[in-house]
């Protein structure tokens, strides 16, 4: 590191907030456990001593972002101010509720948007027609990158060493029978992303769920995120899945192009 990026990192260090971390890490526990959380369970989650947990706990429960009963804490609905904070200022989502709606419209299956966000896809837009996964899926929800048709379609937009490289780091449990959880395949299935400029996933998510994903570039060529459409394995197979809704969603990306 030269005498420049340490001066920068010594800025940025000194501009650090710890305590806005904690808060953030606290608020994201809860969603990782999906259920109230203990004192304890808080600071193994997030990796911080009790006392320091209990002190950031306080001051959700203050500012009206948590509370607590007994000896468990619960997030408010205070908390979903972030997600439409979110929502409401990014241009990307803005953009895609429309697209998407039509999209899905057309199609008369789910329709969505998601974001890659480090081992995980974040979905931030969706339109839906059917219900497709049995957990259902909303503005938020997480699903593993490695094994998602949004996630294979945006590690593509990486080299090969960076995908490796968050692979190896990933946790790759086996959804189903079906996942593929070796990196060997998973380096492949990713290629061929890339190659294609689409991803099918068959059964790897759910069993009787197949979906497929297309990446969302700006007209400079950015990569945004992808979208997707899932359908049941018994209305459609693969072929018709890739003839029937990939012109779809080739239609969808190219507005999507437009508009950005």
């Amino acid at each position: 590191m030269g005498a420049a990026d340490a001066a920068t990192a010594t800025a940025v260090d000194k501009e650090y907030v710890m305590g806005l971390e904690k808060g953030l890490l606290l608020i994201e526990a809860f969603g990782a456990s999906n259920s109230p959380l203990t004192l304890s369970e808080a600071a193994d989650i997030t990796g911080h001593s009790k006392a320091s947990t209990r002190r950031a706990l306080l001051t959700l429960v203050k500012l009206g972002y948590a509370r607590a009963s007994g000896r468990h804490f619960f997030l408010e609905p205070r908390t979903l101010r972030l997600v439409h904070a979110y929502v409401n200022s990014t241009p990307l989502t803005k953009v895609a509720q429309p697209i998407l709606e039509i999209t899905s419209e057309r199609t008369r299956e789910s329709a969505s948007l998601a974001v890659l966000d480090s081992p995980f896809v974040v979905f931030v837009a969706r339109s839906t027609q059917r219900r497709s996964l049995s957990f259902g899926l909303g503005i938020g929800a997480r699903l593993p990158a490695f094994c998602s048709a949004t996630g294979r379609v945006l590690l593509a937009g990486f080299a090969d060493e960076e995908v490796e490289l968050r692979l190896q780091r990933t946790t790759r449990h086996a959804l189903t029978p079906k996942t593929v959880t070796d990196l060997g395949l998973l380096m492949q299935e990713v290629r061929a992303a890339r190659q294609c400029g689409y991803a099918v996933v068959e059964e790897e998510l759910e069993l009787g769920l197949r979906s497929i994903a297309v990446p969302v570039r700006s007209a400079k060529g950015e990569l945004l995120g992808a979208m997707s459409l899932a359908v049941s394995t018994k209305r459609m197979s693969r072929d018709d899945v890739v003839n029937k809704l990939l012109p779809e969603l080739e239609v969808a990306r190219r507005t999507f192009a437009m508009q950005l």
